[in-house]
């Protein structure tokens, strides 16, 4: 069920992956650390054999995720039909009780009758139910209301306190700058033999022209954005530059991106982000709709990587694949995060270029 850097530029610059800044002040939060959700690493053939389950079950298949243990692709279904067409991809098969349209029907129901700012759901194939959570700003009331939503939907959906405010990842300061703001690119992408990058939507909604330091020439130009409902954006270097397809590491070396894929539930990913650098952690939500102050976003994907004010427009990749652009999150509890991406394929999809 899928969703409804250092980049050198040349001798003069240098375009981190990282962070947007709006001007607000990151959450934070002070609860105990959370014990981590075990990963797994994903091999190359997991992303190809995820996009083969799709291609082929479609709305047949309950959803994937990667076994911790084993590394291996599972595939959820509700009937046999289902079991015989997933076992011939290849993939481990496992019988949960409700399909993708009783998973769907249940976000549809949170949609129309819950949608309240500071709560995000998405589905969890590993629990065959929707994971909502709802950050410290939703009050008692509004809580209550969610719970009785959920209450009626017979056990699909499964509701969790999460701590700090969900909002953009914001802050003042370095990297790229546009409208007074700051914003990183996520990747390095390419048309028909021009450059550009590839960033959050709520960074470019701000600016058309975005320069490499406060008040500096302008390097690159918008060519288009989407925020809310999508966040991600794109803007064409114009300085001449030809930067390189890599994410900075903040420890002095650089990961070369060479592909782009859906993230898979389950799966160890890394975020890069000029404010809390580099960070780990593992996806645990597809088809995710995050209900921001000002707007909804939708079919993104929540993971438990740390984040923090400063971080929107970065990279969430693994190894070479890059697989998202940082949008939000509430916050960080010890090592704990909720940090949430755009798939970085529908940009690419959108905008016609692909990463190299």
């Amino acid at each position: 069920m899928r969703r409804n850097s250092r980049a050198r530029l040349g001798v003069s610059l240098l375009l981190v992956a990282g962070a947007l800044g709006l001007g607000a002040a990151p959450s934070t939060a002070a609860d105990a650390p959370v014990a981590p959700i075990p990963s797994a690493i994903p091999a190359p053939s997991a992303y190809a054999l995820d996009a083969a389950v799709e291609r082929q079950l479609g709305a047949a298949a309950a959803g994937t995720y990667l076994d911790a243990k084993t590394g291996n692709l599972v595939v959820t279904v509700t009937t046999d039909r289902a079991e015989e067409q997933a076992r011939a991809t290849g993939a481990t098969v496992r019988r949960v009780a409700r399909s993708a349209a009783q998973l769907d029907a249940a976000m549809e129901t949170l949609e129309a009758e819950a949608k309240i700012t500071g709560t995000s759901w998405g589905v969890d194939p590993r629990t065959n139910r929707v994971a909502v959570e709802a950050d410290s700003s939703v009050s008692a009331r509004d809580m209550a209301r969610l719970e009785a939503v959920a209450e009626r939907l017979d056990g699909a959906v499964d509701i969790k306190r999460v701590p700090g405010v969900f909002h953009r990842e914001v802050l003042g300061g370095g990297a790229i700058y546009g409208g007074g703001s700051r914003c990183s690119a996520a990747f390095n992408v390419t048309k028909g033999g021009a450059r550009y990058f590839v960033t959050a939507g709520h960074c470019t909604n701000i600016s058309a022209n975005w320069s490499a330091s406060s008040g500096g020439s302008v390097v690159g130009v918008r060519e288009g954005t989407s925020f809310p409902t999508n966040d991600y954006g794109i803007v064409r270097y114009t300085n001449g530059s030809s930067p390189a397809g890599t994410v900075d590491l903040y420890n002095g070396s650089t990961q070369d991106i060479s592909s782009a894929a859906n993230a898979v539930v389950g799966q160890a990913i890394r975020k890069s982000g000029s404010t809390t650098k580099v960070t780990a952690g593992t996806v645990t939500a597809v088809n995710v709709t995050v209900n921001y102050g000002d707007g909804p976003v939708y079919n993104m994907v929540r993971t438990t990587a740390c984040s923090a004010g400063g971080d929107s427009g970065g990279a969430h990749f693994a190894g070479s694949v890059a697989l998202g652009i940082h949008s939000g999150s509430s916050g960080c509890s010890g090592t704990a995060g909720s940090a949430i991406h755009q798939p970085v394929t529908e940009a690419l999809s959108a905008y016609g270029v692909t990463v190299y």
